[in-house]
């Protein structure tokens, strides 16, 4: 689907079962982190995931409440962006477990745009004390 779209996956993080944070009353979470390529310019290919979302079944819900499917930009290189409708890098980044922990699996020393921190020195800053645990699967144990 992400291919015929003009993005190729290079690698997937494992999966990790994550604990709500916001809004705590609903299940846990699936999430893995994934390094791409794309020629795509970065408001273009949130348009892209957003078409992918609804194709699998997203529909518009509650801000944080449960969803079927979440696809976010994390990053997009060294590309600082902030608009109405995308923010890059992603304003939640530094002070998420679940986004910090897949991430530190494909790039433990990629740096902040912003701020030059590496992904294992926000790990070790964060105030997050969710739990994320990597999720054992039958099948793979990858995404």
């Amino acid at each position: 689907m992400l291919a015929d779209k003009g993005v190729e996956i290079c690698r997937v993080s494992s999966f990790y079962q994550t604990e709500p944070v916001d809004f705590r009353d609903q299940p846990w979470f699936l999430n893995c982190a994934v390094e791409a390529n794309t020629e795509l310019m970065p408001l273009r290919l949130l348009d892209t995931i957003k078409s992918i979302e609804r194709a699998l079944g997203r529909r518009p819900s509650a801000s944080k409440g449960p969803r079927l499917i979440d696809i976010d930009i994390l990053l997009y290189e060294n590309v600082v962006l902030r608009s109405s409708v995308l923010t890059i890098p992603h304003e939640r980044l530094e002070n998420r477990r679940f986004v910090l922990i897949p991430l530190r699996e494909l790039a433990a020393s990629l740096r902040h745009p912003v701020t030059q921190r590496t992904v294992l020195e926000m790990l070790g800053a964060t105030d997050d004390s969710s739990r994320v645990v990597k999720f054992k699967s039958e099948a793979s144990g990858q995404c």
